[in-house]
């Protein structure tokens, strides 16, 4: 699974599955339950507990997501989407269980979590979302979800889950769609690019350019071109991600390239 990026959003979407049920009943996971996956994640020094701070469930739970965001975004992901799990195992997306966490907090943490690129299934499944049955406002906002990721340095981005496209291949494909109605069929990424700029009314070629903003849309669809050029070296990309001679600093540069890319592209849209 792609790394959940953590916001203040999923931090009470998730916080809200594990808080105590309804007139005083208690509902598992327990506080010794999620000790342990906080100490599997790695995120005890932002556990309250550990002071001798005495809290719910739902305000440790919090504490500890909200270190890990500014702290250690990877193992906070981890513990979101491991506790998901573990309350999913416990029940709490069965209504008929005593431990069900209720149909307004799965609604939310739906709508929160798709907004951040994932699918929480009714019965609890955490999945990255996959794009290929979406279109028109849906795929926007879905696309919009991994533009977000993208631009936070998450690399899973650069692939755009379910599909053999990237962010950038995908975001293009889109706008076309929306414009003219039609599946394109072009295969050159370059002219598909080229297109979808141009189909919005942005400029692609920097001796053309009338003012500044014409000089800086130039600029990103050259900088997309190279993006795509990088994956495609030594028969990678389609579908893979960057060659091993690119290092992690790189990859990520070229990640949060393309989101900014794909921002402007669906922000015109």
């Amino acid at each position: 699974m792609g790394k959940l990026v953590i916001s203040e959003a999923v931090i009470t979407a998730i916080s809200s599955l594990v808080d105590d049920g309804r007139a005083g009943l208690k509902r598992e996971p327990t506080h010794s339950a999620i000790e342990f996956q906080i100490t599997k994640a790695k995120l005890s020094e932002g556990d309250p507990t550990t002071t001798g701070q005495v809290v719910g469930k739902a305000k440790r739970v919090r504490s500890v997501l909200s270190w890990g965001m500014e702290n250690a975004p990877q193992s906070a992901s981890q513990f979101a989407e491991a506790l998901v799990g573990v309350i999913r195992g416990l029940g709490g997306f069965r209504e008929a269980s005593p431990n069900y966490v209720g149909y307004e907090a799965i609604t939310n943490a739906v709508g929160v979590l798709r907004g951040e690129g994932y699918e929480l299934t009714n019965s609890g499944e955490l999945r990255p979302l996959l794009l290929d049955s979406l279109s028109g406002k849906s795929l926007t906002e879905a696309l919009t979800a991994y533009v977000r990721r993208a631009r936070s340095g998450a690399l899973d981005s650069a692939l755009v889950t379910g599909t053999g496209k990237d962010l950038l291949e995908a975001t293009a494909k889109h706008v076309l769609v929306t414009k003219f109605g039609a599946e394109p069929t072009i295969t050159n990424f370059p002219t598909l690019l080229a297109q979808a700029f141009m189909a919005l009314g942005l400029c692609v070629d920097k001796s053309a350019a009338i003012g500044p903003q014409d000089r800086v849309d130039a600029a990103l669809y050259e900088v997309g071109c190279g993006i795509n050029a990088l994956r495609n070296s030594q028969g990678t990309g389609h579908g893979r991600s960057f060659p091993a001679t690119v290092n992690t600093d790189e990859a990520r540069i070229a990640v949060e390239s393309m989101g900014v890319v794909a921002d402007r592209l669906l922000s015109k849209l």
